[in-house]
């Protein structure tokens, strides 16, 4: 694992002795009129953050003055590290998960937020996104995730007398059906991308086979390998959709994939639960939504429920007992519930039961009830070095399904890749 320096490890130390020496005190101590501006990539929701987030905040705390002032999502991370370095950076930053805001921790941007009250309400792996390689200091709160599955056409499986599939198999039964008795695409999901190979196929199906989490710190530890049976055997069912995946699905980019479910042309469609308001505004049919379907024989099922935003404070920011008052807040139950029925498919990930108004929002949501949350295998440690893994994950991800690749030579390619650069892998 790496390692900070000790300046800044010293410089972390001190910082979260700050923060812990005012946790208690900070709503007291914010209650002077304040002012606070939100750094954010997710432009698009500008109108829910200045109509609906911020005057419930303000109901609780109208001394603090809340401004939300988000950049083209492209344009984040430059505009970021400029006003960060500039000195004009806002007192709360929006944070990726896991490296991007890890080196903003390490420069010194981003406060410890070690001693927030708040952060007892998040698990340690929603809190896995934000934290040092060793888990001793948290930088940002979690904010949301992305939960993965299928989303499907109720109506198209209406019409074939199909069963919402359980396993693998009743999954695979599924598909041979729709292209044998319609002509509906059977599984909307292009390759050209790449990404969505990796990030809706082997990513969603996956911590079935490799056990969620147990299978991704073994990956960090070295003690599982890319060429270990679970990997294997996910990119053998990922392969297996090739023959329902349509024709041209070689040339289909992403928004061409949900074109052909939105029009009622694909029966299922492998999800990201972002996918959710695009498919309310679209799709003139009803939609539902399944789990990733279990192998043969299994009864624990496991989903990738990807730590996917969070909020941190300016390490500069002179409004500081304020921040950590708005990000107390964040944590409570009044706006986990507020946020996730103002973005179906994105999901708080605090402790707290929340009850959404979306129907499918909350069908994926009620799956953590039955199924144990895991990350992106790739996303932790693992996509630092060169061949970047995540990268790998794409290209091998499309070639299986592509049918250029083989389950196994994926494999031994996505290994070589790790192999050649982390330590615990040689």
């Amino acid at each position: 694992m790496r390692h900070s320096s000790s300046f800044t490890w010293a410089r972390a130390g001190l910082a979260a002795a700050a923060l812990a020496g005012f946790a208690l005190a900070a709503p007291i101590a914010a209650s002077a009129a304040s002012s606070l501006t939100i750094e954010s990539w997710r432009n698009d929701d500008l109108d829910i953050w200045m109509d609906k987030i911020i005057p419930a905040f303000n109901k609780s705390y109208p001394d603090i003055k809340v401004v939300f002032a988000p950049m083209p999502p492209a344009d984040y991370n430059a505009g970021l590290n400029t006003k960060l370095a500039g000195g004009t950076a806002g007192d709360l930053i929006t944070c990726r998960p896991f490296d991007a805001s890890l080196e903003l921790f390490k420069r010194g941007s981003l406060a410890s937020l070690n001693g927030l009250e708040g952060l007892d309400s998040f698990s340690n792996v929603a809190k896995s996104a934000w934290q040092t390689d060793d888990g001793a200091t948290t930088f940002c709160l979690p904010m949301a995730s992305v939960i993965h599955g299928f989303i499907y056409n109720k109506e198209i499986f209406s019409e074939l007398g199909l069963s919402v599939p359980k396993t693998i198999d009743q999954f695979n039964a599924a598909l041979a059906t729709i292209k044998a008795k319609s002509k509906y695409t059977p599984i909307a999901l292009g390759t050209s991308d790449q990404w969505e190979s990796a990030t809706m196929g082997f990513q969603n199906i996956g911590p079935n086979f490799w056990k969620g989490e147990d299978g991704r710190q073994a990956l960090i530890k070295g003690t599982q390998k890319y060429t270990d049976a679970a990997y294997i055997k996910t990119w053998e069912q990922i392969a297996a959709w090739g023959p329902f995946m349509g024709k041209g699905f070689k040339a289909q980019k992403y928004p061409d994939t949900q074109n052909l479910f939105s029009l009622g042309r694909a029966a299922i469609y492998p999800a990201g639960s972002w996918d959710i308001s695009t498919f309310n505004k679209q799709a003139d049919f009803k939609f539902g939504a399944f789990p990733p379907p279990l192998p043969a024989g299994q009864s624990e099922c496991y989903i990738s429920d990807h730590t996917d935003i969070g909020l941190g404070i300016n390490k500069a920011s002179k409004n500081m007992a304020a921040a950590k008052t708005f990000l107390n807040w964040m944590a409570t139950a009044e706006f986990a519930e507020l946020y996730a029925n103002a973005l179906p498919g994105f999901f708080p990930l605090g402790k707290h039961k929340v009850k959404l108004d979306d129907p499918v929002a909350q069908q994926f949501v009620d799956w953590r009830g039955t199924c144990k949350s895991t990350i992106r295998n790739s996303y932790q440690i693992l996509s630092r070095g060169t061949p970047n893994l995540e990268n790998d994950l794409w290209n091998v991800s499309a070639q299986v399904l592509n049918g250029t690749l083989s389950p196994q030579q994926a494999a031994a390619k996505a290994q070589a890749g790790l192999n050649a650069w982390y330590k615990p892998h040689q």
